[in-house]
């Protein structure tokens, strides 16, 4: 099946959807879905073997109970060079939790307190660094920020009107320079990103090699890429792979030009979305069911139009020759080993053009290993932290395990 004639049955189920049958509709545009993700069969049987009702009554009592995503910090405003409002968040010290210091950074005097600065990846938002967050709360200056698109963010203003232009890598670089501007405008940093939040600082560094070079003192690229995405696999095979390549950019074109009614489909087969959603987040088999609905809620919650206008940015990503701007400084390069969206050897490419970075590989962890394996991320973390100067060897990092609590 051609693109066009692909993009020409989503359009058509979707057009029956406006003729009162928008239920079938949304069946087969899961179905394609399914498809173009290459998810068993066994997910749909495996959700079949529980009645809907009893699946959405564990969805409500898992978002009811479940803390993650429940921490807030001091809320802010930056504007990107088109207009787009940019949400953040500061978390700042605790003079509690980390008593004042002199700190030295590579041998002089830091100006001002270090700043960690946390970009999320693609159809996720700032609430995916949960353990994280509550590991270093007080502990260390942070930032939280939403992509444009993403999370309460604004939909990026380059991206709608009759001049629309799509998003790029390039452009996420530049949000990520406003978002420095406006919450760290000076004081060193350090520089963390996952999937799509990792391409993000390389294009940072592609623009900005100066600020890179002046104030960046640490960095984590956690299950990212710096390029050659279109030789993922997915976990499919040859044939697979090449169908989903040849019909996904027409699918989301035709899915994304008709959003309002694709959502009212979307949430109609919400069970077979959760089931892609686990296979491409996670690899372990006993992660926190509550995690996982968080992850599912995240993800749900992008847009269909916005999930469709950032994909094509990732086929032209290619940023490999951005990263020797991050030569020299203290670096920490991490994937599941089992990620199936970015996977570890483009970690390893990563490292390879990083020689002095440490490569971790998380056994049994998939994309979201950040949610997964919280403990293997933040030790790691916590660690390039202290070689970066961020924090004292002796700091102690707080709960970050599967029974972690928000904090106030």
């Amino acid at each position: 099946m051609s693109e066009t004639s692909t993009g020409e049955s989503v359009a058509a189920a979707v057009d029956a959807a406006a003729a009162g049958n928008w239920r079938r509709a949304g069946m087969a545009g899961a179905a394609l879905g399914l498809l173009a993700a290459g998810a068993a069969a066994a997910v749909a049987v495996d959700r079949l073997t529980v009645s809907r009702s009893t699946r959405r009554k564990a969805r409500l009592a898992l978002d009811t109970t479940g803390p993650y995503g429940a921490l807030r910090g001091t809320p802010g405003t930056a504007y990107a060079d088109d207009g787009t409002a940019l949400y953040y968040e500061v978390d700042a010290v605790d003079p509690q939790v980390a008593a004042p210091r002199r700190r030295r950074i590579f041998g002089r005097r830091a100006p001002a307190p270090v700043t960690v600065v946390f970009s999320h990846g693609y159809c996720l938002n700032q609430d995916c660094w949960h353990f994280q967050r509550a590991a270093l709360r007080g502990l260390v200056r942070t930032v939280y920020w939403d992509q444009r698109s993403h999370g309460r963010s604004d939909r990026g203003a380059e991206q709608t009107g009759p001049d629309a232009v799509p998003v790029s890598i390039d452009r996420l670089g530049r949000d990520l320079k406003a978002v420095i501007d406006a919450a760290a405008p000076e004081g060193p940093l350090v520089l963390v990103g996952h999937s799509m939040g990792g391409m993000t600082m390389m294009a940072l560094a592609g623009h900005f090699p100066e600020l890179v070079r002046e104030r960046v003192v640490g960095v984590a690229f956690v299950g990212t890429s710096s390029g050659r995405l279109g030789e993922v696999d997915y976990g499919l095979p040859v044939a697979g792979v090449n169908a989903v390549r040849r019909v996904l950019p027409g699918v989301l074109r035709a899915l994304g030009s008709r959003a309002e009614l694709v959502e009212r489909g979307r949430r109609a087969t919400a069970d077979l979305f959760a089931g892609l959603i686990k296979r491409y987040s996670f690899s372990s088999r006993d992660v926190d069911p509550a995690v996982v609905r968080f992850a599912e809620r995240m993800i749900e919650s992008t847009p269909i139009d916005v999930v469709a206008e950032f994909y094509p940015a990732f086929d032209e990503h290619d940023k490999a020759a951005a990263l020797p701007v991050f030569a020299g400084i203290p670096a920490l390069v991490l994937a599941g080993d089992r990620d199936l969206v970015t996977p570890s050897g483009h970690s390893e490419t990563i490292a390879d053009l990083l020689p002095d970075a440490e490569l971790v590989i998380v056994p049994d962890g998939g994309h979201l290993v950040m949610l997964e394996h919280p403990d293997a991320v933040t030790d790691r973390l916590a660690d390039l932290l202290v070689r970066a100067g961020a924090v004292p060897a002796a700091a102690t990092v707080g709960p970050y395990g599967s029974t972690a609590q928000p904090g106030g």
